[in-house]
């Protein structure tokens, strides 16, 4: 390593360690008032407060409680944007920590008091010693979980009123070592889509089950059925999930319903993969009621896409890792993740990568049990900063 760039990260290093303790409070607060999608409005003061403190240019209700902090160095014209989400998810929390939400049956369980915190770091960092030459664009996003708030940011003019050359955003990761690093080229995450689907049959009496068009049966052979969608027509080198997660009908032992319904989730990486289940799951569906003289109603409702890195910005996003903290802290092999995340309308609009970071072993995400490793935080702080220092770097 060249001895300017080591000098350069220990620069980083040494600066987000002595303020790092501050930090990890401000993430415990946070995790303490949890605020759910659109809602975020206790977070976004202080997003905007302590950026204004440190001399960004602040601008906030871009989708109501969203937040982007601007700052300029010299005169280069490049320009870049980091991401961070601030929303919470309807989960009563269940980790008994002295910083436990305070908010009945709200909580931090995806880790978003984390990653914002860990760009305030950053942000802080970046101000006050950072060695860069052009525009630097924060973006602290509400509505992650909902699938709704990059949507809503980019339709409010995102990306015209703080251009980005590339945006890079990441998630924290159970069950990868603490601080260690996972970059995927094209297909990192999974898109999200969901059905309801009704079969309506003729109720009656348990004991005469053949005075009835029973819904119960045709849906046991239908949710068997789906599966085939996934071993029987999607290739086997690509992705698909079809997941029937609620099952819903009757109120009795000896009643036969009239309905039963059933929700499900459809994962895919790739858009044929997707429009492929978009159109088998409800013809399925319907020939399977048919067959047993019901009728199924499908109500198939697309969700967002999957998160598709570019691979140049993938690329250089694993250099900075490597060359800040060594290749054996970045995850070789990292495969993508079939969950789900609106990060993905960022990198339709414009080109970039989205980072894992290691959470250490723990609770999953979603767990009323998960807490954020508050030790990447600073790994993490570093991080941005120097992938920001070097993209922005002045030209030679």
């Amino acid at each position: 390593m060249p001895r300017e760039e080591a000098t350069d990260i220990r620069r980083v290093e040494s600066r987000v360690a002595s303020y790092i303790h501050e930090f990890v409070a401000l993430r415990q607060d946070i995790h303490q008032h949890p605020e759910l999608s659109f809602k975020e409005h206790r977070t976004s003061d202080i997003v905007a407060a302590q950026l204004a403190s440190w001399g960004y240019e602040v601008t906030r209700g871009i989708a109501g409680t969203g937040v982007v902090g601007s700052l300029r160095r010299g005169t280069g014209s490049k320009t870049l944007g980091i991401r961070a989400d601030m929303d919470a998810l309807p989960i009563q929390e269940a980790t008994g920590l002295p910083y436990a939400s305070v908010n009945a049956g709200v909580m931090h369980a995806c880790g978003h008091d984390g990653h914002t915190a860990i760009l305030l770091a950053a942000a802080r960092t970046l101000a006050e010693v950072g060695q860069f030459d052009g525009q630097l664009q924060l973006i602290f996003q509400p509505a992650e979980e909902t699938g709704s708030g990059a949507r809503k940011m980019i339709a409010e003019g995102l990306f015209e009123r703080f251009p980005c050359d590339a945006v890079f955003g990441l998630h924290n990761w159970p069950g990868v070592p603490a601080g260690h690093l996972g970059c995927v080229a094209g297909p990192a995450m999974a898109s999200i889509d969901q059905a309801v689907i009704t079969i309506r049959g003729k109720g009656g009496h348990g004991a005469e089950p053949h005075k009835t068009v029973d819904p119960v049966v045709v849906s046991a052979h239908l949710i068997t059925a789906l599966q085939t969608i996934v071993s029987r027509n999607v290739d086997p080198l690509d992705m698909g999930v079809v997941t029937v997660g609620s099952i819903h009908g009757g109120a009795a032992s000896n009643v036969i319903p009239d309905a039963v319904e059933l929700k499900l989730t459809m994962r895919s990486f790739r858009p044929e993969i997707r429009q492929l289940l978009q159109e088998r799951v409800p013809a399925l569906a319907k020939a399977q009621a048919e067959s047993f003289g019901a009728e199924a109603e499908v109500d198939y409702q697309l969700g967002f896409p999957a998160v598709l890195n570019h691979v140049d910005e993938t690329a250089f996003a694993r250099t900075v890792a490597e060359d800040t903290f060594g290749a054996g802290q970045v995850e070789a092999g990292f495969r993508p993740r079939t969950a789900s995340e609106d990060f993905a309308y960022m990198l339709q609009a414009r080109k970039g990568s989205y980072v894992f970071l290691g959470n250490g072993e723990g609770a999953s995400l979603h767990s009323p049990r998960y807490d954020f490793n508050d030790a990447v935080l600073g790994l993490a702080a570093t991080y941005w900063t120097r992938l920001a220092e070097r993209f922005l770097a002045p030209a030679a």
